[in-house]
């Protein structure tokens, strides 16, 4: 594997996708009986943006930047709280750290709420490992993504999230997350899973989100954000997280929360968003 995540923490992809798993956390906790979250990607869990990677790329500062500091309606301040509040967490009044997923699930999970966070990469292991280390019912692992999908599903507590995120660095990427899934689904179809893709090739995310969503009566939201009209030759513009068996508002917020986070995020002409759900 060549993909570091380092060098794209805190971009507008990595917005978007906290954004959704802080509001998904934020209703899951509405309820006493715990639940488990499993991150199938997790990454290195803390990012330096002042770092030799995030200092080549400058991502962050288009992404988590624009939105640190800046004054946002009340409702959509209101909304975003929890995932600025983890960012805040690890920050003083100067944005220098970025919390990857991991970090940002185990901010807002309560004690008895467990965390399974697995990754591939020894490195970011290591590093993950280390960060985890002093939070209670999280356990941190190293092997395929796929076989952690196979092994750790159904969880015990039957109340869950499944964060799935991966590099997509293979041509077959999205076929095989299609695999994965569906394999998930089967073995846990009430969980909510929120699984985050790229949209370089809009027609095979377009496939991929038809395939996943194909069974009679699933519940689905699929949530699209371009921060630029897509051109030949461009980094990534724009990417997208589907949610399958979403909280109930869920829509209602993120139509509140889009239009700011366009708006905010846009880097020229061409922004824009897109929600689409099993009733459309």
């Amino acid at each position: 594997m060549n993909y570091h995540h380092d060098y794209h923490a805190g971009n507008f992809a990595d917005v978007l996708k906290h954004i959704v798993l802080a509001r998904i956390l934020t209703y899951m906790k509405q309820k006493p009986r715990p639940f488990r979250v499993i991150d199938t990607h997790a990454g290195a869990g803390r990012y330096d943006l002042a770092g030799t990677e995030a200092s080549k790329t400058g991502e962050w500062r288009d992404g988590i930047a624009r939105l640190f500091e800046v004054e946002l309606p009340p409702a959509v301040a209101e909304l975003i709280a929890p995932y600025l509040e983890c960012v805040r967490a690890m920050n003083g009044d100067e944005l220098r750290y970025y919390p990857g997923s991991p970090l940002i699930a185990r901010q807002l999970m309560r004690a008895d709420d467990v965390l399974i966070a697995n990754e591939l990469n020894a490195a970011d292991f290591a590093r993950l490992k280390e960060e985890l280390r002093r939070f209670k019912a999280t356990t941190v692992l190293n092997i395929d993504a796929r076989h952690a999908v196979k092994s750790l599903l159904p969880p015990k507590e039957r109340r869950g999230l499944v964060l799935i995120d991966p590099p997509f660095e293979a041509k077959s990427e999205f076929a095989d997350l299609a695999t994965a899934v569906g394999e998930a689904m089967t073995r846990f179809a009430s969980g909510t899973y929120a699984i985050w893709y790229p949209l370089k090739d809009e027609a095979a995310a377009d496939r991929f989100v038809a395939t996943v969503t194909s069974r009679d009566g699933l519940e689905f939201l699929d949530v699209r954000l371009a921060v630029l009209k897509s051109f030949a030759g461009l980094g990534l513009t724009a990417s997208g997280v589907l949610v399958i068996n979403p909280p109930y508002l869920l829509r209602d917020e993120l139509e509140a929360i889009l239009p700011v986070l366009k708006d905010l995020l846009a880097e020229g002409s061409g922004a824009s968003f897109e929600l689409r759900s099993a009733d459309q």
